[in-house]
């Protein structure tokens, strides 16, 4: 979405910096790539115990959640590519880089507008139940998907065209620098049309799934309907809500490395690296992990297929596609 969104997702040079001893460095890459493979892992299982059943191929909101997964996995991975290249002290080919960062960011973008739509899935279906099935089918929501990943990569190329317009660099020439966001766009001007980019993206989401949440309650009190139904489809959407808040944490950490810099702060590198953790791949990590464990009959394929079928008994569970 923007260098402010998941700066140090990219700004790995920060995390790295040669004056860190050799061994720390090492070490330290090693804590952030571990967490990365294991949430790699554990998102394929995701992922794949998703397509093993026709119904949650044909359900929504699991095809909402798979994207969801796909782009948080997307992002995870490119972030940590670019980490490892400048660990290893390498520097890529400029038009490479931008590849990197393009999808980086196309990914980033998706995962907000994903939360949001996952809203609003869950809006019509506690609001309008009896119109659920004609208004949101895997069709409609394979289309919104489409919409969602061709919008976000027109931010990102829209970008591209800025740098190409803007600077004179070659492209095919190798970069002196580690490869981030803030390097190829380094700019006041790209600063300025992500800070408002970013801020109309979290208003607008933030808008529709608090007032869908606040909906949903309301409609929840005043129906006799399966009030327990009810109460789980606002708990989900207060879950995005959450998760839209973490997404949102992250873009106070370039704040923070700013000011540390600008204070010359003993071992900011480690502070950057704790931040890294903690505001960045902690959250991408656990966000699907209890978003899927919450849902019953996922949940027990998903166990399943962790591990590795030792447990053959998948207990049947009454599932609803609405």
């Amino acid at each position: 979405m923007s260098n402010t969104t998941f700066q140090l997702g990219y700004n790995n040079a920060s995390l790295t910096v040669p004056r860190l001893p050799q061994p720390i460095r090492m070490f330290m890459g090693f804590l952030s790539v571990s967490p990365c493979l294991l949430y790699f892992y554990i998102n394929m299982v995701m992922l794949y115990s998703l397509k093993s059943k026709p119904v949650f191929r044909e359900t929504s909101r699991y095809i909402l959640f798979g994207n969801l997964l796909f782009a948080d996995t997307i992002l995870l991975v490119t972030s940590q590519l670019l980490s490892i290249f400048s660990m290893a002290g390498l520097f890529i080919i400029r038009y490479i880089c931008v590849v990197i960062v393009l999808v980086a960011n196309s990914s980033d973008t998706v995962s907000p507008f994903n939360l949001t739509v996952m809203s609003i899935e869950r809006y019509v279906a506690i609001c309008y139940p009896l119109r659920v099935s004609s208004i949101i089918t895997p069709r409609t929501t394979g289309i919104v998907i489409g919409i969602l990943w061709t919008f976000s990569f027109l931010i990102s190329i829209i970008k591209v065209i800025m740098l190409l317009v803007l600077e004179s660099l070659p492209l095919d020439q190798v970069m002196q620098e580690f490869c981030d966001e803030s390097t190829l766009f380094y700019l006041e001007f790209y600063n300025q049309v992500d800070n408002v980019l970013q801020g109309f993206i979290f208003i607008t989401v933030g808008f529709v799934i608090i007032y869908s949440y606040i909906t949903m309650t309301v409609v929840a009190k005043s129906a006799s309907s399966d009030k327990d139904l009810n109460t789980k489809a606002r708990n989900t959407v207060l879950l995005h809500l959450i998760q839209l808040g973490l997404s949102l944490s992250s873009t106070l950490v370039p704040n923070i490395i700013s000011a540390l810099k600008s204070r010359d702060i003993n071992n900011a590198s480690y502070i950057e690296y704790f931040l890294f953790i903690i505001l960045i791949i902690l959250p991408r990590c656990l966000s699907p992990m209890i978003y899927g464990l919450r849902d019953k009959m996922f949940r027990h394929i998903l166990i399943y297929h962790l591990t590795c079928g030792l447990r053959t008994k998948v207990e049947p569970q009454k599932i609803s596609k609405h």
